[in-house]
Formats: C-alpha cells, sequence, structure tokens
C-alpha cells in the first residue's frame, strides 16, 4: 500500500504567485532604494502560497476551521484562511486495489493453508471516511485479513481450490457490509493463490496419481469383460458354423502373409482340420511366380 500525501502540498498556482509578488517587490525596492517592498511582496507570496490550494480532478479534502469541520472542497482550486484553516489528507476516489494474505490459517479440513488475495475498493463518501474513521486505509488491510481467515476456517480445502469465485464472492459481501458505514465500498474480492505445505502437496499429487492408476486399471478390466464376451460369441458362432471358422483362418492367413517377405508357421493339424492345404500350396505357387 503506497504512503499517504502529506496534509500540506504547495500547489503550483501559490508557487507562481510567490514568485511574481517577490519579484514585484524585488523590483520595487530598487525603484524605491527601500526595503519595505520587498518585504510587503515576500509577506504577500507567502500568503498566496499558503492560501492556494488545488485538488486533482479525482480527489478530495476537508477544510477545517479552528478544529471544526467546514466542508469538503475540490476538485480544483480554492482559497483557505492560513493558521486559521487546516487541511485533512487528500482523499483519493479512484478504485484502488490492495493486496492482503493470510499466512498458515487452518482450513474446516484442518489443512495448514496461505491464501494470497486482492481487494478492490473506493472511496464513495469522503466527509465519513476522514471523519468518522482514523486511518481507513489501514482499517481495510486489518479487516480484510481477519474476513479472510475467517472464510477459511468455514471452507474444506478442496472447495477453496475449485470455488474461488464463491469464495471471493463470500468476502466482498462481508467487507463491504463492513466498509459502507465508513463511506467506503468493495467492489470485489479476488483469490490469487491458495498454496499448502510441500509435504502436503506431494501427498496429494501421489494420492492423485494413485487414483489414476486405479481408474486405468478399472477400465482395462472392463474392456477385457467386453472383449471376452465378444470372443464367446463368436465361439458359438463358429461351432455352429464351420465354414465361418474356415473363411475367419483363411483370412488371418491372409492377413499375416501379405506383406512381402513375410513367413508363417502353420501346425500341421490345423491345416488338415481346417483344410488349408490346398490354399497354402497355391499361395506358395504365387509367390514363386512373383
Amino acid at each position: 500500500m503506497k504512503p499517504r500525501e502529506p496534509m500540506f502540498r504547495v500547489s503550483g498556482p501559490g508557487v507562481i504567485c510567490f514568485a511574481l509578488f517577490v519579484a514585484a517587490g524585488v523590483a520595487g525596492a530598487v525603484l524605491l532604494q527601500q526595503p519595505a517592498p520587498f518585504f510587503a511582496g515576500v509577506l504577500i507570496g507567502i500568503y498566496c502560497l499558503l492560501s492556494i490550494k488545488v485538488v486533482r480532478q479525482w480527489e478530495k479534502v476537508a477544510v477545517l476551521r479552528l478544529g471544526k469541520y467546514i466542508g469538503l472542497r475540490g476538485p480544483g482550486m480554492f482559497w483557505i484562511i492560513p493558521v486559521v484553516d487546516t487541511l485533512t489528507p487528500y482523499v483519493d476516489q479512484r478504485i484502488r486495489a490492495t493486496s492482503v494474505s493470510a499466512e498458515s490459517t487452518l482450513t474446516r479440513d484442518t489443512v495448514p493453508t496461505s491464501v494470497d488475495a486482492i481487494i478492490f475498493w473506493l472511496v464513495w463518501n469522503a466527509e465519513k471516511s476522514l471523519l468518522e474513521v482514523a486511518d481507513f486505509e489501514n482499517a481495510i488491510l486489518l479487516s480484510a485479513q481477519t474476513a479472510l481467515r475467517e472464510a477459511i476456517g468455514r471452507h474444506e480445502l478442496s472447495q477453496m481450490i475449485a470455488e474461488r469465485e464463491t469464495l471471493g464472492r463470500e468476502l466482498q459481501r462481508v467487507l463491504d457490509e463492513k466498509t459502507n458505514p465508513w463511506g467506503i465500498t468493495v467492489q470485489s474480492v479476488e483469490i490469487r493463490d491458495v498454496r499448502i505445505p510441500q509435504m502436503l502437496e506431494d501427498a496429494m499429487s501421489r494420492e492423485a496419481q494413485a487414483d489414476r492408476e486405479r481408474r486405468a486399471r478399472i477400465i482395462l478390466g472392463e474392456a477385457e469383460t467386453q472383449i471376452s464376451s465378444k470372443f464367446a460369441e463368436a465361439a458359438v458362432t463358429y461351432n455352429d458354423n464351420p465354414i465361418a471358422l474356415h473363411l475367419r483362418a483363411m483370412n488371418m492367413l491372409y492377413e499375416a502373409i501379405k506383406e512381402r517377405g513375410a513367413m508363417v508357421v502353420v501346425p500341421s493339424s490345423a491345416v488338415e482340420t481346417m483344410g488349408l492345404g490346398g490354399l497354402l500350396g497355391t499361395t506358395s505357387l504365387a509367390k514363386g511366380q512373383s
């Protein structure tokens, strides 16, 4: 979080007026050969330097006269009475981002976790934020850290990892309810990172790997079951139709020897049973002629 700007800030117009009056006093003193114009120019210049204030477009500042609040000023240029009037710190009303973290906080399932988050907030009522809160920037930071720790304790680790957006919306709602009376609204909270101890991370990685291996074995077993059932259906078909079995054997033999240079060893019993003698002879003759 960037430091606050000081309450006393010299304005550009004030510096210009100071320089002009001092220069005019010097010129008058030279012309009149008296120091009175110089001192008068310096005094008027200092008055202008302290009186003229400029507030930028996105800022507000409160004016206190003899310690009593008289109103907000800005944006633009305005005058104050030196010594009598004082200014509060300038309030930036743009959207601001604040980073908060919760180190080693236990989740609902007692897992030590470190969480980093970013809070986007803005001051919508500068009067309330200046007069009702001593240091609203520090109050926002401390409130966000407390709310983040409480949210971590209400959720399990798996929920925090898988439902970051839900956790961010819950934090935004809790913080906005707390800061709205201060003239501050929390627009959104984004969970940037969720970290766990290295040993626990290794254990979770091994658990996930074991679970993937288990699923792979289950899928392989299901595939084997489906294949065996298909083989059983094919066996019934071949048992009732020997010609289909012979055709299947011939197709398998053709697939094995269709590549040039391939050699297949077939038991003689299989040749006699399936009547493949003529086919083998024809195939050998064709290969010899080619």
